[in-house]
């Protein structure tokens, strides 16, 4: 992720509505998953600024931050809701300095999409899983919605609900969810991202080289609002697979299988 952009995710990590509504939707699918069921060793890989580790300790009985920079760790361990409680390791997904079969949960939040190799990187997950082990994700949705701020973000690509799956099975998981997310707002979010397309094609291109849908100033009420209807449909998704949205959240286990060949 390009440093103005990181900078911009952090400060907004704990105050915008993006940030907060998504935890409340992937942390309760994640709970529901779980079933009451508390995860011994729990990792979160690339985790950022920390926002998601306050939950997991709630889920979990120990939670690993990971991140291969070294300013999103500083600013995890820097948090009051962490205290110490969770140890950082500086790392990448393509190599993780973990044992086999080590975590019973692995979250990886709009993570997949910055690492080019892909299978790579899910082979490397499953390896540190433990059997059965529960993996945890999320994606940003629809590759013709690919923009300026994918680009910022340093993302490789967007995602389908088929391609995510796909991109699982080989690797070695057995998917038990895999729904869009952000659905309400989807229909306000897809006209303002192609406007924002065409624009950055034609008059405003050479000057939003660091503008993403976050740059856009809300007030506090705002936020609020648009927070609660994020947040409202979970009531749904944390029983059915929602079959669009400007996100998507999958759950998957660790098969005995093990990864397709190529």
């Amino acid at each position: 992720m390009r440093r103005e952009a990181f900078e911009q995710f952090a400060t907004l990590d704990r105050e915008h509505w993006w940030f907060r509504g998504r935890r409340v939707v992937y942390l309760g699918l994640l709970a529901r998953e779980l079933g009451g069921k508390r995860p011994a060793r729990a990792l979160d890989l690339g985790c950022g600024p920390g926002g998601f580790v306050p939950g997991l300790l709630g889920l979990c009985e120990s939670v690993i931050a990971a991140d291969e920079d070294l300013e999103s760790l500083q600013s995890a361990k820097a948090r009051e809701d962490i205290a110490g409680c969770a140890p950082s390791v500086a790392t990448t997904a393509r190599r993780l300095p973990f044992k086999s079969g080590c975590f019973d949960l692995v979250c990886l939040y709009d993570v997949l999409e910055h690492i080019e190799d892909e299978p790579g990187a899910l082979r490397e997950i499953r390896r540190v899983l433990a059997p059965s082990g529960v993996l945890a994700m999320s994606v940003p949705a629809y590759p013709w919605l690919f923009s300026n701020n994918d680009r910022v973000a340093m993302h490789c690509r967007r995602y389908t609900r088929a391609s995510l799956h796909a991109a699982l099975e080989r690797a070695g998981f057995e998917v038990s969810r895999n729904t869009h997310a952000n659905v309400l707002l989807t229909p306000v979010i897809v006209p303002l991202t192609l406007i924002a397309k065409a624009l950055e094609a034609t008059l405003l291109s050479g000057r939003t080289a660091q503008h993403t849908n976050l740059s856009w100033p809300l007030p506090r009420f705002a936020h609020a609002l648009l927070e609660r209807v994020f947040a409202c449909e979970l009531r749904w998704t944390a029983r059915w697979d929602a079959r669009f949205g400007h996100s998507i959240a999958a759950i998957a286990r660790r098969t005995e299988s093990g990864p397709q060949p190529p």
